[in-house]
């Protein structure tokens, strides 16, 4: 208990001097140190640091209508030519939260094969992920004799908004930090709504702009007969057509429903055309690169458009097959409009669009009171914890104070390790700990005094002290570390700060305590050889 061998001194000293040099850039510019020394200080969250609280929804209409959309192609493919089957012709338009499908073959009675329009579209009808096992999406019913209509059941809409909720929180957080280096905090309110801190932005309106954009990216294939489009801006659009323009585009008519989706893109990247202009790079997954390749074998001499929410980004004419799935999109781009776009198209297509409810930017200045107050507290907490152990325990009173001088020093290096956000309540957490930091010392000092009483030596005494304490100590904090765990697991935003500090506290403080005081009391006794402790 009581041996120190040179090789587990080292690594004592290694510790500390590694949480040294983590946490050297919280009070010195470390900019002008070699590469392998850390020059960031702990990240500050936005009580502290200032920066762009955000509070948003998702409404369930839009919800429900995007995924309309979406089976309209699976409707496409129900009602499309099979080897077996002939093809069922019709329109599809989605209304709010209705899609109705208009039939346009009747047969030689002048009868619609309504019947059997419900059946093959129920084919690709399953049920949803969470849903009743052989259950179905939605309900189709016939509402005339040539319409169908497909609406969504209320036990399909709670399971569509859960799933929303949880794209859009995944799709919010890689447009903010696409690197996942910035230390934002993302949080649910309800079943629709998110709440998004993020420390040190200062300009909320780009937070906005990044997401107010759905992000539906598409390729449509393109009618650019000059009749076609002449009669659309005169108000008579072609059936299952859209007319749509682009900045390097004129108004060109465009199917409605596309060929290939957001969903069969498997990353974008901003990148550099032959003139090192900015451009955006993309690939096609596995689906979506054959998807691709059949279009364009498909529609050679034709155009097709790349489209971003409903603004033609290109229109390139289609000169042969395209096999690979690489896509690049060119323009009049600047670089931040190149990587935030690339951004938007890698993140995902919203599930619907987000309704901004509540915006508020916090000044930093709040963030320096506060940090000013925190300070302030921990040094005037510090200073009289150890006025009292030394007062109290004499010379191991002053070892005690070295340790938990160490044992701030070694938070903030595992703050900063971990990459975490210093919030507040974080603050707080650490001046909580500097109170619990000493108890480990307190109860080995009361054991040391309990056998000096007894008459025995100062080694004796310290070896019994450290050996009938440690069961105390580790039963104690393991069980505070408990509770910062459930803090941590089951809290949010600022309850989440001060468990992080907590936990943290709780395990460097136990070896502060039984590894580095014991260190120094050991090596004090060899060299100052007392007969006893002044406690």
């Amino acid at each position: 208990m009581l041996q120190f061998p040179p090789w587990k001194v080292l690594l004592v000293l290694a510790v500390i001097a590694w949480g040294t040099l983590l946490a050297l850039p919280n009070v010195v510019n470390m900019s002008g140190a070699p590469d392998w020394v850390a020059k960031k200080p702990v990240n500050l969250g936005l009580d502290l640091q200032g920066g762009v609280y955000l509070e948003m929804e998702i409404r369930p209409e839009e919800v429900i209508g995007g995924r309309l959309e979406v089976f309209a192609r699976d409707v496409r493919t129900a009602l499309a030519r099979t080897d077996a089957l002939a093809p069922i012709h019709h329109l599809a338009e989605v209304r709010g939260r209705t899609m109705t499908i208009k039939l346009t073959g009747a047969d030689a009675s002048g009868n619609f094969p309504v019947e059997d329009a419900i059946a093959r579209i129920n084919r690709y009808n399953g049920a949803l992920e969470g849903g009743i096992a052989g259950g179905r999406t939605y309900d189709l019913r016939r509402a005339g004799p040539d319409t169908v209509t497909v609406s969504v059941p209320p036990n399909s809409e709670n399971l569509m908004m859960a799933d929303a909720l949880t794209k859009t929180e995944t799709i919010v957080r890689r447009r903010v930090d696409p690197d996942g280096v910035a230390e934002i905090a993302l949080s649910r309110s309800g079943s629709n709504r998110l709440v998004l801190e993020a420390p040190g932005e200062p300009d909320p309106q780009r937070l906005k702009d990044l997401l107010n954009r759905d992000g539906r990216m598409t390729f449509n294939i393109v009618d650019d007969s000059p009749s076609s489009i002449a009669a659309a801006e005169a108000g008579v659009v072609k059936p299952g057509y859209r007319l749509l323009s682009g900045p390097t585009t004129g108004p060109l008519l465009v199917r409605s429903i596309p060929e290939i989706v957001g969903s069969d893109i498997a990353n974008a990247s901003q990148g550099n055309d032959d003139a090192n202009r900015p451009q955006i790079n993309f690939r096609l997954n596995g689906n979506g690169a054959r998807k691709f390749f059949e279009t364009t074998r498909a529609n050679t001499n034709k155009r097709f458009a790349i489209i971003l929410d409903d603004v033609i980004m290109s229109a390139p004419n289609i000169q042969e097959p395209i096999p690979g799935g690489n896509v690049r999109i060119t323009g009049d781009f600047t670089m931040t409009e190149a990587q935030d776009l690339a951004a938007i198209i890698s993140a995902g297509e919203m599930p619907a669009k987000v309704q901004f409810l509540d915006q508020r930017v916090v000044s930093s200045t709040l963030g320096e009171d506060s940090i000013q107050a925190g300070y302030m507290a921990a040094i005037v907490g510090l200073l009289l914890v150890g006025f009292f152990m030394v007062l109290a325990y004499g010379i191991q009173g002053v070892f005690a104070v070295v340790s938990l001088a160490v044992n701030i020093v070694l938070i903030f290096s595992c703050l900063a390790m971990f990459n975490a956000t210093l919030t507040l309540p974080g603050i707080a957490g650490i001046v909580l700990t500097i109170g619990m930091a000493v108890d480990a010392n307190v109860l080995v000092f009361e054991r040391i005094r309990e056998e000096q009483h007894a008459g025995r030596s100062i080694w004796t005494s310290v070896q019994a002290g450290y050996e009938r304490a440690i069961v105390t100590i580790m039963d104690a904090n393991i069980t505070s570390l408990f509770s910062a765990l459930v803090l941590y697991i089951m809290g949010t935003g600022p309850v989440k700060g001060f468990a992080v500090t907590l936990a943290l506290g709780i395990i460097t403080s136990v070896f502060t305590a039984v590894v580095l005081t014991r260190m120094l009391t050991v090596f004090w006794i060899k060299f100052a050889k007392p007969k006893r402790f002044n406690v």
